[in-house]
This record gives C-alpha cells, sequence and structure tokens, in this order.
C-alpha cells in the first residue's frame, strides 16, 4: 500500500457527489486499505523502520516462524489478542502502534480504563518489550500473563 496522507483523501471527500466516487476509488485504489493485507503491511512497514525482521518478532514472540507468518498474512485468522500484543512488543511497537495494529486485525485497541490493558500499556511506554518482563508486571498485579504457556 502506497502512502498519501489521509487528510489529503479527506479533503477530496469533503466536496464530492455521489457521482464522482467511482473515478475517486479507482484514481486512488493503490492507496485505499485492502482489509487483508493492511495489518500485514503496516506490520511489514514498522519493523522496516525499526529494522527489525519478521523472523525475529516471531521468535521473540514465542510462536514458530510458520504459524506466525500465516497469521500476519492473516492467511489465518487467530482471536488471541495477546499473541498480537506480543508481536507488536516484539516488534517493539509504540503504543499508538500496538493500537493501530490491533485495530487493522479487527481488535480492541489498548483501553486505560482496563486494569490489564494499563499495565501493558504502562509497560510499552517504558520500552520493556521482554514479554516475560510485561508477565511479570502483570503477575504482581494478580492480572493474566501474555505468554502462550497461559492460554
Amino acid at each position: 500500500m502506497q502512502k498519501k496522507p489521509t487528510d489529503e483523501l479527506n479533503d477530496i471527500l469533503e466536496n464530492m457527489r455521489p457521482d464522482q466516487l467511482d473515478s475517486y476509488l479507482k484514481d486512488n485504489s493503490k492507496y485505499m486499505a485492502d482489509n487483508k493485507k493492511a495489518f500485514y503491511y503496516y506490520m511489514k512497514d514498522i519493523l522496516d523502520e525499526k529494522n527489525i525482521k519478521l523472523k525475529d518478532v516471531y521468535s521473540f514472540a514465542g510462536v514458530s516462524e510458520s504459524y506466525g507468518s500465516k497469521i500476519v498474512t492473516m492467511e489465518k485468522h487467530t482471536k488471541d489478542r495477546d499473541l498480537i500484543i506480543r508481536l507488536c512488543l516484539a516488534g517493539h511497537f509504540n503504543w499508538d502502534e500496538t493500537n493501530r495494529a490491533l485495530k487493522l486485525y479487527g481488535m480492541t485497541e489498548l483501553y486505560a480504563k482496563d486494569p490489564r490493558d494499563a499495565c501493558i500499556i504502562v509497560a510499552i511506554n517504558n520500552r520493556i518489550f521482554d514479554q516475560y518482563e510485561v508477565d511479570d508486571l502483570l503477575t504482581k498485579q494478580g492480572l493474566k500473563k501474555i505468554t502462550a504457556d497461559e492460554q
């Protein structure tokens, strides 16, 4: 997916008539998110910016490369939100990047009013990306770990 500022697209849409929609979609198709691929491209873009390899992310997230690849490309879909969070931690995603990844995958963003999510947010904001350190923070608060062995 190529990049074009959303604000620019919003400006175009603001005064558009319904009969202009076909040409807008055709002219801007390369900037549109493909729901199936948006998560993969987003992960890949962020990891490329951080110079982190996907295979390292799978390893640090505690999943096999073959399974992790199927999840990231959405060949297989998981309902395990913690797995997506672990992939984000392994990719050193900040809070905004993690929320965007969760949203693109179709999951709820980290929510400050949820005690477990609040712990994860604090970990991310303090650059604690090791899943076992995050587990320690969670267990100290009497909350469920994010590691795979707890699921």
